[in-house]
């Protein structure tokens, strides 16, 4: 038909010119492995990514072919994130903390031709080498020591780079990116991300009621960039011009929130056990940080409990819910008031804040169970089914893993939720964790969330176990926090105003700590392994 727009492909080349053009003068700011600050501006940016694309081109990279890295968060990772794919390639970001097995499986399932590599992450390579076939090793030099032989330093590989080069004309269709999935059962699965679906969530996830991210905005994303794309952030934080701050390796709560206070930090995004440890930090030293008012602190990969974002209101800082997962780049939903809660008292803004909050724009969502599609009543239970721009269709070459993807085209996330009549979303849990008890389903994420709630329980973790009776019961497994010792009794007096009594474990097991996956999620296989039925009462 004439007279339409032009056929404009949405690849992430546009976005880095307009960093450059834009915002040269923007600040990133790395902390590195010893701690120095390393500074540079947008256009520093614009220009080093564009060599790497220049000097990977000329080293013979191919369309489509698989260049990964295992880095921190950092000013090189970020031109990582660019120059790889405008070159045409796919950024494959490895995760640093999984076990050699695993990343030997990654490397070789995703046939990566060549590796960039941080120095100080070199002992983790050498695990691998030999068991992949990577043909060319790339090294990011932080600390000065000797190149291992047969590497080639980053900074010569950048000098490498005609001055002539010129992006190649790309197609929004093609592969961009590649991240595997932190399962913890069966290994992980490639989840591919095309230009279109990556600069669609970009401008997505700039919504102000998504992530909300603006020129600004001080961002630091705490999120690995090994995970999710670090949710996005530094995607949409280039496209918006933002000051752009990475921790580097630095990630205990004092560094993180030193770097905070020192930038001036305004967004910044992690998991729940990163911010229990920076509110712990906090509640030790209360007047020891001047941090933003109101800082922005998106939360993901599971539940924060109601008692932390209560905890953190205090210190004026805001956690924001959202949800999502590898296989949806990740956004999929965040959790804002809407305009007409304004008036709501504290305790029923806390209870919508405590939801994983709604889907952001062209994510559509249902909840599947035996009856067909459950209601939005804020009650009934089903799966959550997703689709949209960004969320995947298939895993990578693993034809076998079809099941996870409906019939007529919806992704089954495998969690389970209810929704209400406002579009809030509330996960009860994995469909792989619920607790069946009498043929009664018990959640054990509302569980554990109560219960660290209890103001001598760190963190906790809640399982099944099976019960003679019951087919299943709960078994709670505690962290106290130092110097505490809080007993079952209590625990479950704790518990009697929010459950009913066949909800409440009968058990309390305490530990020094729980076991996590590599993105920070609490390692629920290896509790079940390690307590396959519940303790003696």
């Amino acid at each position: 038909m004439n007279g339409t727009m032009m056929q404009f492909p949405l690849t992430l080349t546009p976005l880095l010119e307009r960093a450059g053009k834009l915002f040269p003068r923007s600040e990133i700011v790395s902390r590195l492995p010893d701690k120095s600050i390393h500074r540079y501006t947008y256009a520093d940016f614009y220009r080093r990514a564009r060599a790497l694309a220049g000097a990977l081109d000329r080293a013979g990279l191919k369309r489509g072919d698989r260049v990964a890295t295992l880095m921190w968060n950092s000013y090189a990772h970020l031109e990582a994130y660019f120059g790889i794919p405008v070159a045409g390639g796919v950024l494959h970001t490895l995760n640093l903390r999984l076990h050699p097995r695993e990343l030997a499986f990654i490397i070789n399932h995703a046939e990566d031709r060549v590796l960039l590599v941080d120095d100080v992450l070199l002992p983790v390579y050498e695990k691998v080498k030999d068991h992949t076939s990577i043909e060319r090793v790339i090294v990011v030099r932080h600390c000065g020591q000797p190149l291992p032989d047969g590497t080639t330093s980053y900074e010569d590989f950048l000098t490498t780079a005609p001055e002539s080069y010129s992006f190649p004309a790309l197609e929004e269709s093609e592969a961009a990116a590649m991240c595997y999935t932190s399962g913890t059962t069966g290994n992980p699965k490639g989840v591919v991300y095309t230009h279109r679906s990556l600069v669609l969530h970009s401008l997505a996830s700039g919504l102000p009621d998504a992530l909300g991210l603006s020129q600004r905005d001080v961002v630091l994303p705490i999120v690995p960039m090994f995970h999710a794309n670090a949710w996005g952030i530094p995607f949409t934080a280039t496209a918006m011009g933002a000051k752009q701050v990475y921790p580097g390796p630095n990630l205990d709560a004092v560094s993180v929130l030193d770097l905070f206070e020192q930038e001036q930090v305004t967004f910044s995004g992690g998991v729940p056990t990163v911010w229990l440890g920076v509110l712990e930090a906090l509640e030790q030293n209360p007047t020891r940080w001047k941090l933003v008012p109101g800082l922005r602190m998106p939360v993901g990969g599971s539940a924060p409990p109601e008692s932390m974002i209560r905890r953190l209101d205090r210190f004026n800082l805001r956690l924001v819910h959202a949800y999502g997962l590898t296989e949806t780049s990740p956004l999929a939903t965040t959790c804002h008031l809407m305009p007409q809660m304004s008036d709501w008292t504290d305790d029923e803004k806390l209870a919508v804040r405590c939801r994983q909050g709604r889907p952001v724009p062209y994510v559509e969502m249902r909840l599947i169970n035996d009856a067909g599609e459950a209601p939005w009543d804020g009650k009934t239970l089903g799966e959550i089914q997703l689709r949209g721009p960004w969320v995947a269709s298939s895993y990578y070459n693993l034809p076998a893993e079809r099941d996870k993807w409906t019939p007529d085209g919806w992704f089954r996330t495998g969690d389970v939720a209810s929704i209400d009549s406002n579009g809030y979303v509330k996960i009860s849990d994995r469909t792989k964790d619920l607790i069946k008890s009498g043929g009664e389903w018990i959640s054990s994420v509302d569980l554990e969330n109560a219960i660290m709630g209890h103001p001598q329980v760190m963190e906790a973790a809640v399982i099944a176990v099976p019960d003679p009776k019951w087919q299943e019961r709960p078994l709670a497994i505690v962290v106290p926090r130092a110097g505490q010792a809080p007993t079952p009794d209590e625990l479950r007096g704790f518990l009697e105003h929010k459950f009913a009594k066949w909800q409440i474990p009968q058990d309390f097991v305490f530990v020094e700590s729980i076991p996590h996956t590599a993105t920070g999620k609490m390692l629920k296989t290896a509790l079940r392994d390690r307590f396959r039925s519940a303790p003696s009462s």
